[in-house]
């Protein structure tokens, strides 16, 4: 028997050196509710789940960008529906100027009207913005036409989504400047009125036309965001399957570890037990 070198007892000590660190990974991961809590945990593991995490963080901004994007539609559209409802007046006051039952003096504050009416589409098309971005004209102080928007709708920069350019909805813009000169001087005459009927109904369906280009945009941006939505879901729990720890497996191998660091422990006190027989031969 030896007794310089208690083999046995080292062996053991270092069974429970490992077992110990076992327990602590394992506490670990039932103390954080992570699987994965360093690098050496699982290497690829981390790589998959951080990508994953990126990509559910990056989609979660553009549902934000895109419900931003829906509210900027929807001011539009009010405001040019506040638009249609200005011209649809003006069409029943050309109505009304157009017959030979008004007087001169019914056409004159006709005019009037009409011309107080296009001072108002015109400060609509200055006043609507979003966050500083004019959208029914080219600027609050510039009146020509409104350039494209574009909507960052995903995490690469070709997931886009982008409103048609072109939006002018100002006197000048929808073709009413000489009605407006003549509706400021006032109506001479019925025909004058009569004139400019058509004009009107031009400057209707143009606006509508951007309207719906508005709507169009609202509705793909709206199909884009229930989209991401259900892939930021999807991609949050494949991250969740790599990355969170399994409470119930987990609870079992702490559990056995345990068990087993106990019994590395019995068998440090039975190694070091053993070299006390040697007394025996010695008495």
């Amino acid at each position: 028997m030896r007794i310089n070198t208690n083999a046995a007892s080292l062996i053991a000590q270092e069974a429970a050196t490992n077992t110990s660190k076992n327990v602590s990974n394992s506490l670990e991961k039932l103390s954080t509710g992570l699987r994965i809590n360093k690098a050496s945990d699982d290497a690829s593991g981390l790589a998959i789940a951080d990508k994953l995490r990126t990509q559910a963080s990056s989609i979660g901004q553009s549902v934000s960008n895109g419900n931003s994007a829906v509210s900027l539609t929807q001011i539009a559209d009010k405001a040019m529906a506040e638009q249609s409802n200005i011209l649809n007046t003006i069409k029943t006051k050309l109505v009304q100027a157009a017959t030979d039952t008004t007087s001169d003096e019914g056409r004159d504050a006709i005019g009037k009207d009409i011309n107080k009416l296009l001072d108002q589409l015109n400060n609509i098309a200055k006043q609507t913005n979003y966050n500083g971005t004019t959208l029914l004209q080219a600027s609050a102080a510039g009146n020509g036409s409104a350039t494209s928007l574009t909507f960052q709708m995903g995490e690469t920069s070709s997931d886009t989504i982008t409103t048609t350019a072109g939006v002018r909805a100002n006197v000048q813009g929808l073709g009413l400047s000489a009605l407006k000169v003549s509706a400021a001087a006032g109506f001479s005459a019925a025909s004058t009125a009569r004139s400019f009927m058509k004009t009107v109904d031009s400057a209707i369906n143009t606006l509508n036309g951007w309207r719906a280009d508005f709507g169009s945009t609202q509705n793909q941006l709206e199909s884009a965001i229930r989209n991401q939505m259900t892939q930021q879901t999807n991609i949050k729990a494949a991250e969740s399957v790599i990355r969170d720890v399994d409470y119930a497996q987990e609870s079992a191998n702490f559990n056995k570890q345990n068990i087993i660091s106990q019994a590395g422990t019995y068998a440090m006190s039975q190694a070091n037990s053993i070299q006390q027989n040697v007394l025996r031969l010695l008495q």
